[in-house]
């Protein structure tokens, strides 16, 4: 197992203690300052790390809030396998708009999408470290149920997906209307109906 960061560069290794007081600094400042106030020195200032150490693992402060957000999405939003759809999709939807629906995290989420459309080598680490990561987190779900045969006849893989990332952001992009434990039962609901 690596050492390295998402999208990491080449370098020397770094400890697990210096990546986690950086990365748990990281989200206590952007709950404190927002995402226009963090600052490369300041994630150093409380993790106690170097300015350096942190520009040698990440190339922004985008970067670390990114890796930030992955690890904790990580650890917050297990993948259930209960040997059903709906209650696997149905736990990992109520743990995944748990997280995302927390204000911090939900502007934590835009201010990484708006920096990913104006900085496209961010962006295209955005997609690759984040956002596939999380939806090949809901394909272990969706893989084991179309081996139990329990997808929607006609609809595919990558839609399912799409219908369920798609929802999240919209709301959170678009209309900003909560996301909840309603909102996982009316996917679950759809998608198991259809």
């Amino acid at each position: 197992m690596t050492d390295q960061p998402l999208g990491s560069r080449p370098g020397r290794k770094r400890s697990a203690a210096s990546r986690d007081a950086i990365l748990v600094a990281t989200l206590e400042l952007i709950a404190e300052v927002g995402y226009a106030g963090l600052t490369i020195e300041g994630i150093a200032a409380r993790s106690g790390s170097g300015k350096q150490t942190v520009y040698r693992w990440w190339p922004s402060k985008a970067d670390v809030l990114m890796e930030a957000l992955a690890t904790k999405a990580d650890l917050i939003v297990p993948v259930p396998d209960h040997g059903d759809l709906a209650a696997d999709l149905s736990e990992f939807l109520r743990d995944t708009f748990a997280l995302g629906g927390k204000q911090t995290v939900a502007d934590t989420l835009r201010a990484l999408m708006a920096q990913a459309q104006v900085d496209p080598a961010f962006g295209d680490r955005f997609r690759e470290d984040f956002l596939l990561r999380r939806r090949e987190v809901l394909g272990r779900i969706v893989d084991r149920a179309a081996a139990r045969g329990e997808l929607p006849a006609g609809v595919s893989r990558e839609t399912l997906i799409d219908v369920v990332f798609g929802t999240l952001w919209y709301r959170l992009l678009a209309t900003r209307t909560p996301v909840g434990p309603e909102l996982a039962d009316e996917l679950v609901a759809l998608i198991v109906r259809a």
